[in-house]
């Protein structure tokens, strides 16, 4: 077994939130940096982009709606062309910083409420391929919500995609992510990230709540910067990934 440890980055406003980031390059093996829409700007892209490489973590772009107020986690009415122009302005800022420090956007990752509308394999979806494809080139590799109908679409489409799955968060039992602004919604327990962590990347399922487990298997698991007791979260999932027999190492990108 083997499994991907991503985190989203590069969208802390201060030292110390900036601190966990660069802590969270201990155990994580791939990054999606913030790149202009909710959070990240060219100075924080070139410093975190430079910490990645240095410390060998794989490096994606983390664009979102240009919604720097509500950190990216309200959708935004915007035409498809006024979207697919704020995400290219995005990915093409970090794509500059990427080639700057000797690495590539190997994989871009959709943040906050513009994750959830890709995910439906809509609209959004068909902006934000072509967004990607535009700016780091066709086949680019795709982030998407794991069990998604975008996941589906992608792959009919012939492209490579690694399924995502949140060792950090609680799943309705839908097999969408409890909101936010629930209790328990964002956990801040080692232990509970943990178990989830190896029921995601050993059994292929996740136990939400108010149902029977669902199937959902992963390519890749994702940490929040910004949940309570980051690091801790980070190196108990990691921990628990390693006993478990699993390698955990960043995603094989070759194949559809």
């Amino acid at each position: 077994m083997r499994c991907d440890l991503n985190a989203d980055v590069g969208e802390a406003d201060d030292d110390d939130g900036v601190a966990v980031e660069r802590g969270l390059l201990n155990y994580v093996t791939s990054v999606h940096v913030a790149c202009g829409g909710h959070a990240g700007d060219a100075d924080s892209m070139w410093a975190t982009v430079s910490a990645a490489v240095a410390r060998g973590v794989r490096v994606g772009a983390h664009p979102s709606y240009p919604d720097r107020e509500g950190f990216g986690r309200q959708t935004m009415e915007l035409a498809a062309r006024d979207l697919e122009a704020a995400l290219v302005e995005q990915l093409t800022a970090l794509v500059v910083v990427t080639e700057a420090c000797g690495t590539a956007v190997h994989t871009v990752k959709a943040h906050g409420a513009l994750y959830g509308e890709v995910a439906k394999g809509e609209t959004a979806y068909d902006v934000f391929v072509s967004s990607v494809d535009r700016s780091c080139g066709p086949g680019t590799v795709l982030v998407l919500e794991a069990g998604s109908p975008a996941v589906t679409t992608a792959r009919r489409q012939g492209r490579t995609v690694l399924e995502e799955g949140f060792c950090d968060r609680a799943y309705r039992a839908d097999g969408g992510l409890v909101d936010r602004s629930q209790p328990g919604a964002v956990y801040a327990d080692g232990a509970t990230a943990a178990a989830q962590a190896l029921d995601l990347v050993c059994r292929g399922t996740v136990q939400p709540r108010g149902g029977p487990p669902l199937a959902l298997p992963v390519d890749t698991l994702c940490l929040h910067g910004d949940s309570p007791g980051a690091l801790a979260m980070a190196a108990a999932v990691r921990r628990a990934l390693e006993g478990a027999g699993v390698q955990v190492v960043a995603a094989d990108l070759t194949v559809a």
